[in-house]
């Protein structure tokens, strides 16, 4: 397969502001992006499902039903989508590019861990009760900063508790619409962060201190921008919601080799420097904003200039 092209997400390039909920329809028909390194990425899923599975895989009694129905979703439109990657024998699910064969019947296993060997996609589900909607079930490899076991169980509400302004502004508006979103009208959206490596698997809790890089002079040539491509839709069947999250992960070197690389450095800028203190906190940056930026603007050909407080 074909190397993936740098940033095919830039929710940084100034159309959107950082901590909005900034959904959009989704066309089913691209629900599941391509994955260059299909083969790559599914063996490291299956290495953590094997070897941390109670880190990467939780379910709920009773969710079993509403993640076969996901399950079954995800199939149709694989074959659907990429007929070149995916063949089906009866039950048994192969994914070519990477040799793996899967027993979509398997009831030894979670319908998500079934989905978590064929996808790239971590997959999450919500279901209503009388606190909202809570996750009840998660095959989840590539959390950014994020601990499916603090989280599991928790509600909507729950889940973003540590967002800065999500009670103030955000609480109202997300659950409204998780309750009002229909099968038909499903929605995707994009955010970003910086780590500092091209690692997938990043299960610490935020709310943990982060103090990453160690050489914030040269940081250019060991820091990432992180994407995070998210959609949601409702199941047609239990009425359930599934949400789900594909990692993207470039070098700030890629700025170098993307034809609006200057322009796009110039604006990630633009959003760190904008970031007030909790929201830098949330995204671990508050020790290194300011060399960050530096590096950003080198990359941009943008003149010194004094950063604010």
């Amino acid at each position: 397969m074909s190397a993936a092209a740098p940033f095919v997400h830039t929710p940084f390039d100034g159309t959107r502001k950082p901590f909005s909920i900034a959904l959009a329809p989704l066309d089913l028909a691209e629900w599941i992006e391509p994955e260059p390194r299909l083969a790559e990425t599914l063996a490291e899923r299956a290495q953590l499902l094997a070897e941390k599975r109670d880190v990467v895989l939780r379910e709920e009694e009773g969710s079993r039903a509403a993640q076969r129905e996901a399950l079954e979703l995800l199939v149709v439109h694989l074959l659907e989508r990429f007929p070149d990657s995916y063949r089906l024998d009866g039950r048994r699910l192969t994914v070519l590019p990477a040799g793996v064969t899967v027993d979509l019947d398997d009831d030894s296993e979670p319908p998500f861990a079934i989905a978590g060997r064929i996808v790239s996609d971590d997959l999450l589900l919500l279901t209503p009760g009388p606190a909202g909607y809570r996750l009840v079930a998660a095959v989840l490899c590539f959390p950014s900063a994020w601990s499916l076991a603090e989280k599991f169980g928790q509600s909507l509400d729950g889940l973003h508790a540590a967002v800065p302004g999500y009670a103030d502004k955000m609480a109202r508006v997300m659950n409204r619409i998780f309750d009002n979103l229909k099968v038909e009208q499903p929605v995707w959206r994009v955010n970003w962060s910086i780590y500092p490596d091209a690692e997938l698997h990043h299960p610490e809790s935020k709310e943990r201190p982060r103090d990453w890089f160690d050489d914030p002079a040269h940081l250019d040539a060991s820091a990432f921008v992180r994407v995070e491509r998210q959609t949601l839709r409702r199941l047609p069947e239990s009425g359930d919601l599934l949400f789900t999250v594909r990692v993207h992960v470039d070098p700030f070197e890629a700025f170098r080799r993307h034809p609006d690389g200057r322009e796009l450095a110039a604006s990630l800028r633009g959003h760190i420097l904008g970031l007030d203190p909790a929201q830098l906190a949330y995204k671990g940056l508050t020790e290194h904003r300011d060399a960050i930026a530096a590096a950003l603007a080198a990359i941009a050909g943008a003149p010194a200039e004094p950063l604010p407080a």
